[in-house]
């Protein structure tokens, strides 16, 4: 018999253990990333269990007259461990929404982690909502290599990394996050976009998460180029964040770091993602953005999140 009950913080180090050794989840949400912002988000999330045994976790906060799960992750959903089955994921998921519906909430947002960060599959969650009556409402196109079938880069693409070596470029680790943030909040500007970390939060999780949040850098005279911020789960690499200024474009520095990054720093990985390009809800493709990725060869994965109505 499984049970659901709210999480509280006295529970950080099972709901961790879970997250650990679970299916789909990674450090996102861990406790200690999921908290950093905490001010922002009324915590709601739940954990079921199976005789004591926790066998999932719903990260979620309060949105509304509703619940979301989870507008300050990437992705959330249900995280699962190897025991939570398909016939007990339903379970789980309908006692969920009675949860959610005792508390006098209309409607909960779920975002599921894209199979490409599973480390087993662990898409049971897909099936119940389907069987629950939720609905598709957004899909966001993302890109991704798998590094092992990886297609070559472009011939356009494999000059401008040549022309980069050839004129002395080279990447770095890098350590100065203030210099890095200027550039990409200087970047995002040109689109009337801002950053979703700010300078002090990626301070605060680069320290929290040492080795697994990395800085690269392309400089030239002591001046920074291109920086790629990366998320590294392991089994996937992330490119959290990109940013390249006017000379570094210019030099093709953004394209060497990149090359880097997937040829050699990220080789042995399973895959190497570099995020979405879609925009206003995914209703809108960035075709300029999302060619620039698949000339890495690149080829899309899917983000999607689901409205289930609890009433």
């Amino acid at each position: 018999m499984l049970s659901v009950k709210p999480y509280a913080p006295a529970d950080a180090a099972r709901w961790n253990a879970l997250v650990a050794s679970s299916r789909n989840g990674n450090w996102l949400h861990l406790r200690e990333y999921m908290d950093y912002h905490a001010e922002r988000y009324r915590d709601a999330s739940l954990m079921v269990e199976r005789d004591g045994e926790v066998v999932a976790v719903l990260p979620a906060h309060l949105d509304g007259d509703g619940v979301a799960s989870h507008a300050g992750l990437s992705y959330a959903g249900l995280l699962s461990s190897p025991a939570l089955r398909a016939a007990a994921t339903l379970d789980a998921l309908a006692q969920i929404g009675e949860h959610y519906r005792q508390r006098g909430l209309a409607h909960l947002l779920y975002k599921p982690v894209p199979h490409l960060f599973h480390a087993y599959p662990a898409e049971e969650d897909l099936y119940a909502l389907h069987r629950l009556g939720a609905r598709l409402c957004r899909r966001d196109l993302s890109s991704a290599i798998v590094l092992a079938d990886a297609p070559r880069f472009t011939s356009e693409r494999r000059r401008s990394i040549a022309r980069a070596r050839k004129a002395g470029l080279r990447v770095g680790v890098g350590t100065d996050l203030a210099d890095f943030h200027a550039l990409l909040v200087q970047v995002l500007q040109r689109h009337g976009a801002v950053p979703t970390h700010r300078l002090d939060e990626l301070r605060l999780l680069h320290g929290r998460f040492p080795g697994r949040i990395v800085l690269y850098e392309v400089r030239a005279d002591g001046a920074l180029l291109a920086a790629a911020l990366i998320y590294d789960f392991g089994r996937i690499a992330h490119a959290q964040y990109l940013a390249a200024s006017a000379e570094g474009r210019r030099r093709d520095a953004l394209s060497l770091l990149l090359a880097e990054l997937i040829e050699r720093v990220y080789a042995s990985r399973r895959g190497f993602s570099l995020g979405a390009s879609t925009e206003q809800g995914g209703t809108v493709l960035n075709e300029g953005l999302v060619e620039q990725k698949e000339r890495f060869g690149a080829r899309a994965v899917v983000h999607d999140v689901y409205e289930w109505s609890l009433r």
